[in-house]
């Protein structure tokens, strides 16, 4: 398993999802009452925004598999299943690397 290659997919995950919160945070900040928007258009800023929150508990939430992964990559339980025991496919840790879980187990 070459763990240089995951570290970096790691960073650049981390940093994305940090962005990505950011942005969230921004999008979810209240509209004041006193804006005229219309009250369909703000039933909808109303909508979007739990939408948006929805999203930025997921990020956080995967910002701290990140670091959790990050923290432990150098573990001997690193790249196997935290349900099974069995090696988690290397594509799976390139695309999800916080995952813990293999396919069959995170189901």
């Amino acid at each position: 398993m070459d763990k240089v290659k995951i570290k970096k997919i790691i960073e650049r995950e981390i940093e994305k999802t940090v962005e990505n919160i950011h942005d969230y945070k921004e999008l979810t900040k209240p509209e004041a009452p006193d804006v005229a928007i219309g009250r369909v258009s703000r039933m909808d800023a109303i909508n979007n925004r739990s939408v948006l929150e929805a999203a930025l508990r997921k990020a956080e939430e995967r910002l701290k598999g990140l670091y959790y992964v990050k923290e432990n990559i150098n573990e001997a339980t690193f790249g196997k299943c935290a349900g099974c025991g069995q090696e988690i496919p290397i594509q799976r840790i390139f695309i999800r690397p916080e995952s813990r879980y293999c396919v069959r187990c995170a189901q």
